[in-house]
């Protein structure tokens, strides 16, 4: 008999079980014979018609065979299995199995011991096996007979044939939890485990072809207890995730048996296949996971219940590690809705559990009940949500152990009645958010005692050892009730009396002299209170937040605080002055102090001090000998302050603008902060002279600093400044710093700089428009940027540059001051790559080619004075060999002069023309370009070699021709209103050519081009385009947006355009249509037209 059997038994009515069973025995299924119908008793078929409520057929059916007690059992036992009432023997009632999907994969004809995959859920096997034998031992029939067919059925799935064995795999568990949510997992059946180990000896195994390892139980026939942890519940909190509970709840109600568990190794006795041992040769195929007993113990300690919950339904012996008393020492049952049966079966399955939480539980009253009669040794219980009376008050005394009790949000008696609160151990209570009227608590051992947000009226104390007391937000106390409970701790170290208005300087003064000892007291939100004579030395902490009455008064006491180092007194709203002299105080907080004017602090220990929204506060002075930062933002009428911090770092001023010049002295050398890094000053608007000499100072912010005209800086180290919005300075002198970058471009007014940085190697001088006075000392300064420096003469420009030889980029763009001889002392700068001279009134560029021969960059944009022989000593006569881009946008050269530099500067890679109005027509293949093309033959063929001789021979003509390639890459000749043709053949050499603009040229007419290497042409915005010649195969950028070209033209220019990817044809009046552009060009990926939706 099989599992596809009794499965079938499940699902079946009563007379089809009987018929069936009957049927079975018939035909000698039940001593283990095989036949036709491969050794499981009966075939496929009528176990899907049992399955389908169907029966079989009445020819098989012999009653004189099955004794009726046989079949009254199994009833009995697959009632018991269904049920979700009925116990047999203490089972609980297990799960439903249910056949779905079956697939018959035919059969193979040899006996072999199959492989299984032991799923959690799905132990119907072994429960109904073991219900049907228990159905027989509680009436005391259990004879041979039943254990002869309990080990044919063993016996049965043992000699299944692996085809039979994939065919059951349609079986699924189908755990029934919520009578509404369906789980459905697959199950491999294999050998059963007849001749397992003990399970302190059992190792869990994986199997080589599953994706998990789970288990299978069957339980003892006598057992009257689960063991799992959690067996005796059935259901759980739905306030915990779908996830959780499920495995929760699969733990609770999953049976386990400490003598016969089928583990994954699928052993069983009688198997030909069996070793010596009674181990099959199926664990030749598995993989043994060697975690010892001691191992497990040690991962399962990091674990928390609910995976714990998880890893028992692995195996065995996971199973069995995760029930270890250790790990169930805390009970945390916290807002989960467990039934007080399942939680006495925990309590008495665990009599050492040290600590239970049962908040927002149901029933809580009962379980807690529970838990002090049973749990001997309790230590600490957690209570919530519940209506404890004076029974649950008098069972404390059941638990001896009980050292911590917390109870919150709770009604404690009748509202009206005393409460009393007895334990001998008692260490620590909390009753929070209490309803109760009258408390009597004698506990002679506790320490900590918090009754915060009671609404208790009266209570009586006493705990001779209490030493830490939270009666905070308890509003109907009176000042005497809070004097009385106070008082009658003299052990007290710790006070919370927050939010009890009633409280009164008369109650302090008690507490002082009650309580020496008291070292932290919070009377916070206590408006009665102002410390007049009120004595605590051994103070530490003390919290005076939104106390109305503190008044400068209250400092005298506060000075005999000797001890203290915490203070609060924010939204103090009388407090006009603070003047304290504290060895020990760390921490102040003062914020939101509105007539709050002076602050007087001398503090050795004082590390923290925040001050904030105090609008009327005038004057500082600190000492201290730890402070390292120091906030004090938006003060708006801070004028003076007095600092004596040695250790100070970082200040931050930030919008303090009543703050005079006189706070320079105060963080320059000899102020009284040596060892200042970080200063902010930003937005103070009344400085007017800032002068800082400091040799710590690293950093220095003064944006927005309007009102400053002089800055003076002597701070060696410096090396970030900040100065955006400085817009009235004038004179500013840095000398010496160690700035590696200045931008003083945002100084309009500025006139005179004196600069002293060795470190330096970036100046920006943009728009210093005033500055004439100049005198910059910066030997490593690699980049100079001047721009639109409008006053800066020849003689500062001279001096610059015999002080910083190593400039290698120089811009004087709209520098109209500058002239000859100042361009003549660039001689001193060998190193200079980059001349920027746009927007000058230069007309002779001679001492630029005298003195900058290694000049790569020249741009003169603008230079409306240049004329055309400006230019003759580069295409002429060979100067500036190194450079590489020359701009000439908007500038007067003529036509001829430009073709001249463009055919004789083959040593140019990027050009610009923009704007030039005197540009007509760029056609290299006639005029001065036939020059150079001649020029270049010429050469090539004569070439004088070492002894004289002219040689004419291909290979030097090749390598001259490559001498004479233009190495022109980029070209823009944007908006040139008079340009009307460009054309560049093959023959002009352009082979490095790739990119090329001539966009926003109205005139332009025809183009035509051919460079191999061109991959960018723009002609956007030339709306009398009409001809357009491409021979450019690596083009693949085309723009043509607003041009006014004709389709059939440009479907002839791209149709050699093999590698064209982007096409911009947008706002081309002229072309009608896409479709043919795409044949035409396949290549295309990105089309822009203004005539796609």
């Amino acid at each position: 008999m099989s599992i596809l059997f009794l499965s079938a038994l499940v699902n079946c009515d009563l007379g089809v079980r009987e018929s069936c069973i009957r049927d079975c025995t018939l035909n000698g299924k039940m001593d283990g014979d095989s036949s036709e119908d491969d050794g499981l008793g009966f075939n496929e078929k009528s176990a899907l018609d049992l399955g389908n409520g169907e029966g079989v057929s009445s020819s098989a059916i012999a009653d004189e065979v099955v004794p009726d007690r046989m079949v009254t059992d199994v009833h009995n036992a697959v009632d018991a299995f269904n049920s979700p009432d009925v116990h047999v023997d203490g089972m609980k009632p297990a799960t439903r199995l249910e056949m779905t999907n079956f697939q018959y994969s035919g059969s193979e004809g040899s006996d072999r011991v199959a492989e299984r995959r032991d799923v959690g859920p799905s132990r119907g096997f072994e429960r109904l096996c073991s219900a049907f034998v228990s159905s027989a031992l509680s009436r005391g029939e259990g004879g041979p007979d039943y254990v002869n067919v309990l080990r044919q059925m063993e016996k049965s799935l043992l000699r299944a044939p692996s085809s039979m064995i994939e065919t059951e795999r349609f079986f699924l568990a189908h755990a029934d939890r919520s009578q509404s949510r369906e789980s459905h997992k697959s199950v491999c059946i294999g050998e059963a485990n007849r001749g397992c180990d003990t399970m302190q000896h059992k190792r869990a195994k994986i199997l080589e072809h599953s994706q998990e390892c789970n288990y299978s139980a069957m339980t003892s026939s006598g057992s009257g207890m689960p063991a799992s942890p959690l067996d005796a519940g059935q259901n759980l909190s739905h306030c915990m995730s779908v996830s959780t509970e499920t495995e929760m709840h699969m733990f609770l109600n999953s049976p386990f048996d400490e003598t016969r568990i089928h583990m994954g190794c699928g052993r069983a006795g009688g198997n030909d296949d069996e070793d010596e041992n009674g181990c099959s040769k199926a664990e030749e195929y598995e993989v043994k996971m060697d975690l010892t007993d001691d191992l497990l113990h040690m991962v399962f300690s990091f674990l928390d219940h609910i995976s714990l919950c998880s890893a028992a339904r692995v195996c065995r012996q996971w199973r069995a590690a995760s029930a270890h008393e250790d790990f169930w020492r805390r009970l945390d049952f916290r807002n989960l809705n467990i039934a007080p049966l399942q939680f006495a079966d925990m309590c008495n399955r665990y009599p050492n559990v040290t600590e239970v939480d049962i908040f927002g539980t149901r029933a809580v009253e009962t379980l807690a009940q529970k838990a002090l009669n049973s749990l001997r040794s309790l230590e600490v219980l957690t209570l919530g949500r519940g209506h404890f009376g004076d029974a649950f008050f008098h069972a404390l005394i059941d638990c001896p152990f009980l050292s911590n009790l917390d109870i919150s949000e709770s009604l404690l008696g009748n509202g009206i009645q005393e409460i009393p609160v007895c334990h001998d151990r008692l260490h620590h209570l909390s009753m929070t958010k209490c309803r109760v009227s009258r408390l009597s608590i004698r506990c002679p051992q506790l320490e900590t005692l918090s009754l915060k947000r009671t609404n208790m009226t009266h209570a009586i104390l006493s705990c001779p050892q209490l030493k830490e007391l939270n009666i905070a937000f308890c509003n109907k106390l009176s000042d005497a009730g809070i004097r009385s409970i106070a008082t009658s701790c003299t052990m007290l170290t710790s006070l919370d009396i927050s939010n009890c208005s009633p409280v009164t300087d008369e109650t302090l003064r008690e507490i002082a002299l009650a309580c020496p000892n008291l070292h932290v007291l919070d009377a916070s939100y206590c408006p009665n209170i102002s410390l007049e004579s009120v004595r605590l030395p051994l103070l530490t902490d003390l919290n005076l937040r939104n106390c109305e009455g503190i008044n400068s008064g209250s400092m005298t006491s506060l000075s005999y605080c000797y001890m203290l180092e915490e203070l609060q007194l924010d939204f103090c709203w009388i407090l006009t002055s603070v003047s304290l002299d504290l060895p020990r105080l760390r921490s102040i907080s003062l914020v939101h102090c509105r007539r709050f004017v002076d602050l007087n602090l001398r503090c050795p220990s004082l590390s923290s001090i925040t001050i904030c929204n105090c609008p009327v506060l005038n004057r500082i002075t600190i000492t201290s000998n730890a402070l390292q930062k120091l906030v004090l933002q938006k003060q708006e009428s801070l004028a003076s302050v007095h600092l004596q911090c040695q250790v100070l770092q970082e200040v931050d001023l930030s919008e303090c603008e009543s703050l005079k010049n006189s706070i320079c002295d105060v963080f320059s050398d000899g102020g009284g902060c040596p060892m200042l890094k970080s200063l902010v000053l930003d937005s103070c608007e009344s400085l007017t002279k800032v002068g800082l000499r400091s040799t710590s100072l690293i950093s220095l912010s003064l944006v927005g600093c309007r009102g400053m005209k002089s800055l003076e800086l002597c701070c060696p180290n410096l090396q970030h400044v900040f100065l955006d919005g400085c817009d009235h300075l004038e004179d500013a002198s840095f000398c010496p710093v160690g700035l590696t970058s200045l931008n003083l471009g945002i100084c309009p007014k500025l006139v005179k700089l004196q600069l002293e940085a060795p470190q330096m190697t970036i100046l920006e001088l943009k728009g210093c428009g005033v500055l004439s006075q100049a005198a910059i000392n910066c030997p490593n300064l690699i980049s100079l940027d001047a721009s639109f420096c409008s006053q800066l003469q020849d003689d500062c420009l001279s001096a610059t540059t015999a002080s910083c030889p190593y400039v290698e980029s120089l811009i004087l763009m709209s520098c109209p001051s500058v002239g000859a001889d100042g361009l003549s002392s660039l001689c001193r700068l060998p190193n200079l790559t980059l001349l920027d001279l746009s927007y000058t009134f230069l007309t002779n560029l001679q001492p630029v080619f005298d003195s900058c021969t290694q000049l790569e960059v020249l741009k003169l944009q603008a230079c409306k004075y240049l004329v055309n022989s400006s230019l003759d000593a580069l295409h002429k006569r060979g100067a500036l060999p190194a450079l590489r881009e020359l701009d000439l946008s908007y500038g007067s050269i003529c036509q001829s002069a430009i073709e001249e530099l463009l055919s004789s500067c083959t040593n140019l890679t990027h050009v610009s023309l923009n704007g030039c109005a005197n540009m007509h027509d760029l056609d290299w293949s006639s005029g001065v370009d036939q020059c150079f093309q001649l020029k270049s033959a010429d050469e090539s063929l004569h070439l004088p070699n070492a002894l004289g001789n002219d040689i004419e021979t291909s290979e030097e003509h090749v390598q001259t021709s490559e001498e004479h390639v233009r190495l022109l890459q980029n070209l823009n000749c944007v908006g040139c209103p008079n340009i009307k043709k460009v054309v560049i053949p093959s023959s002009a050499c352009c082979v490095h050519l790739s990119s090329l603009n001539l966009s926003l040229s109205a005139n332009l007419k025809e183009v035509n081009l051919s460079c191999c290497n061109l991959s960018f042409l723009n002609l956007s915005n030339c709306c009398s385009l009409e001809i357009l010649v491409l021979d450019c195969p690596r083009l693949t950028s085309l723009l043509l947006q607003s041009c006014g070209i004709e389709e059939k033209v440009l479907e002839d220019a791209i149709s050699h355009c093999n590698m064209l990817e982007t096409l911009d044809i947008r706002f081309c009046p002229k072309i009608t249509g896409v479709g043919n552009i795409r044949l035409v060009c396949p290549s295309l990926k990105r089309l822009f037209s203004s005539l796609w939706p």
